[in-house]
């Protein structure tokens, strides 16, 4: 969990991927500073002895010194952040899905503040807010030239207090104003329904137990089933930012069988190499599953996304993901401020870097019938200061990932979907619905070719 500076509103800690966290604790850096740093290190003194001691006015060390700070990671990718002590304390208490706000994931681009996707059931989501969707105010006070975390701080506080934002979208002659009131908002990660023996799962981020969530959900939809095995599964993962690393690694190990490649990171020039493996146990049937995307699907949600498409044990569906293949740690320093800083690029099973261009679809389902999905909505490539995305060389043709193309007309509308007004949704279980109908059934097992 961002210049186009993402941030979760309802985490804290939007568009991230965070792997443990750290605390300083005084521990020396990996290498010294070199004779330049040092020389701009003196510089730098002198420009805060001058500012102190000559500024017309009082100033606040403990505020230049942070604004300094925040300069300087301004200069480095949009994921790596400086946060203050009371953000940081709140972003710690949002990786548990609770908070006061209006639920909604915004960033930066440019100078303005754009609206990622209202959070499902929150009140920025019941008052109408769009993705795409320009903040231009918040009680009056205009958001241009502030930051990410400053304008989540103003949306957040005390449930039943009132919010007024100001909203300007395509289509609108002039910005609105909309009265919004904060509510006590806890996220749960995972909500479930059943379509005639086929299991929605929607994921709404990658928080604590998420997995945990997503397992109790898949037994308790099978209880509902009346015991029976689930026809099919759709992971439907469409808005979801991302989150936790190891959720993002439990939730894909559900459906993969043990000792296979999840996800490997990679640091500076290569170093810190890791890769996280699947477990040999407790691995889900091998049902036919869509893992339903969108502009809105980042981060955790890819690699999910990616690792169970590279492996043939899902077909993706929907519109093509955000691209954001970045690692961010989290470090606690002695102050308790925070910094979330980028230490790895992320790779898929196969070694594919989604870095700019996220994860490909193999059918494509706009949102709408006709319609040409979610292009208005920000992506990792229209961040400022964003990583370019690597070439990476598969090993084989047969490793490369089709291109997307249009559901087979073999698929049918069914008539338990046929009431949803969710396009997507329906497409999605009208396609499980003809595979497990059809005598060609996706493998129970994922393969094992890797790269």
């Amino acid at each position: 969990m961002s210049s186009l500076h993402s941030w979760r509103a309802a985490l804290a800690a939007g568009l991230l991927l965070l792997a443990p966290a750290a605390r300083a604790d005084g521990r020396e850096p990996a290498s010294a500073p070199n004779t330049t740093t040092y020389e701009q290190l003196e510089v730098f003194a002198r420009v805060l002895s001058y500012v102190e001691n000559n500024y017309v006015e009082p100033v606040d060390g403990k505020k230049l010194m942070y604004g300094a700070i925040q300069g300087m990671l301004e200069t480095l990718d949009p994921h790596t952040v400086f946060m203050p002590p009371e953000i940081f304390k709140e972003m710690k208490i949002d990786t548990s899905g609770e908070f006061g706000g209006l639920g909604l994931e915004v960033s930066r681009k440019g100078d303005s503040i754009v609206v990622v996707a209202p959070i499902d059931d929150t009140p920025a989501a019941r008052a109408g807010i769009r993705a795409g969707d320009e903040l231009v105010a918040i009680d009056g006070e205009n958001t241009q030239g502030l930051g990410v975390p400053e304008v989540l701080q103003r949306m957040r506080g005390p449930a039943g207090k009132r919010v007024l934002l100001t909203i300007m979208r395509e289509g609108f002659t002039a910005p609105r104003e909309l009265a919004i009131i904060r509510d006590h908002i806890r996220i749960i990660s995972v909500e479930g329904a059943l379509y005639g023996g086929i299991a929605h799962l929607k994921v709404k981020n990658f928080q604590d137990r998420t997995a945990l969530y997503l397992r109790k959900e898949l037994d308790r939809l099978r209880e509902q089933n009346g015991g029976k095995p689930l026809r099919g599964v759709v992971l439907d993962l469409r808005n979801n930012p991302g989150g936790l690393l190891d959720q993002a690694v439990a939730v894909s190990d559900l459906w993969l069988p043990g000792n296979l490649p999840i996800v490997s990171t990679r640091g500076r020039k290569g170093g810190r190499a890791t890769e996280e493996l699947s477990k040999d146990r407790d691995t889900e049937p091998g049902y036919p599953m869509v893992v339903l995307v969108n502009a809105g699907s980042a981060s955790a949600s890819e690699i999910v996304a990616g690792a169970l498409q590279d492996y043939a044990r899902a077909t993706i569906l929907g519109t093509q993901t955000f691209g954001k293949g970045s690692v961010q740690t989290v470090i606690e320093l002695e102050d308790g401020s925070g910094l979330k800083l980028t230490i790895a690029r992320y790779y898929t099973p196969k070694g594919r870097s989604i870095q700019e261009k996220g994860i490909t679809p193999d059918y494509v389902v706009p949102e709408t019938p006709g319609g040409k999905g979610t292009k208005d909505q920000p992506r990792e490539k229209d961040l400022d200061r964003h990583f370019k995305a690597e070439p990476v060389a598969v090993v084989s043709e047969s490793d490369a990932v089709a291109k997307s193309k249009s559901l087979p007309e073999s698929v049918r509308d069914w008539d338990v979907a046929a009431k949803l007004t969710d396009y997507q949704l329906k497409m999605s279980l009208n396609y499980l619905n003809s595979v497990a109908n059809s005598a060609t059934r996706p493998p129970a097992k994922a393969s094992t070719e890797t790269r």
